[in-house]
């Protein structure tokens, strides 16, 4: 049985007695495009992500920062109009031979700062330049947030000096950097994306394209 055709055509006692009576069933249905389900013209994403080719450039700081930088800027706006954070994050890097390698990292609490997914990106592609001591040109850079979930309730945390305290929400750096990510976006709201940045990232290069050509890029969260 190879086809669609073939299916509709098998008798419904010899699919079940293959299958079992319920998946034996489904499947015959299906075949005569018999569908009780709904269809769902829109489905939530399950991850936010954002891209920038760079061309041919040489795999070093001064050229991978600002550009994770401006990713995770508009990554962060994202999650935060729709009010969401995520655990995981993810970076690609496309070097000059097209090859890539991804890294990823699944954090103990949900993050949408700017900041601390720019930090997070950069430690991620710091490690994929690691393992590729012979790849010295950078064509392209990603970034993804996934398991999305609504941003829970703030929970406090004390200072305890813990490694990487300052990328947690709930720590006095982490809600100072949500404060800001804050101001940032009720700026823009209100006077468009150009009017102000994190540095001069979003004042620079980037500046080029237009809101709402990105807009059409980006998926709804």
């Amino acid at each position: 049985m190879l086809t669609i055709g073939q299916l509709a055509k098998t008798p419904g006692w010899s699919l079940e007695r293959l299958l079992g009576p319920a998946a034996g069933e489904k499947l015959a249905a299906l075949a005569w495009n018999r569908d009780p389900r709904e269809i769902k013209t829109h489905r939530p994403a399950r991850s936010a992500g954002a891209q920038s080719a760079i061309g041919r450039k040489p795999a070093e700081e001064r050229v991978f920062r600002p550009t994770l930088l401006h990713l995770a800027d508009r990554i962060g706006t994202r999650l935060r109009a729709k009010s969401k954070s995520g655990r995981t994050v993810t970076v690609r890097v496309r070097f000059a031979n097209l090859n890539s390698a991804t890294r990823s990292v699944t954090l103990d609490a949900p993050i949408s700062a700017t900041v601390i997914l720019a930090e997070i990106a950069e430690e991620l592609v710091r490690a994929v330049l690691a393992d590729h001591p012979d790849e010295k040109t950078i064509s392209l850079l990603a970034i993804s947030v996934s398991h999305l979930e609504k941003d829970p309730e703030l929970q406090l945390e004390l200072a305890l000096g813990l490694e990487n305290e300052g990328r947690r929400p709930g720590t006095k750096r982490g809600m100072a950097r949500c404060t800001a990510d804050r101001a940032v976006d009720t700026i823009r709201d209100r006077f468009g994306w150009g009017a102000i940045g994190y540095g001069s990232v979003a004042l620079g290069i980037f500046r080029s394209v237009p809101d709402e050509f990105r807009e059409l890029a980006e998926q709804d969260l």
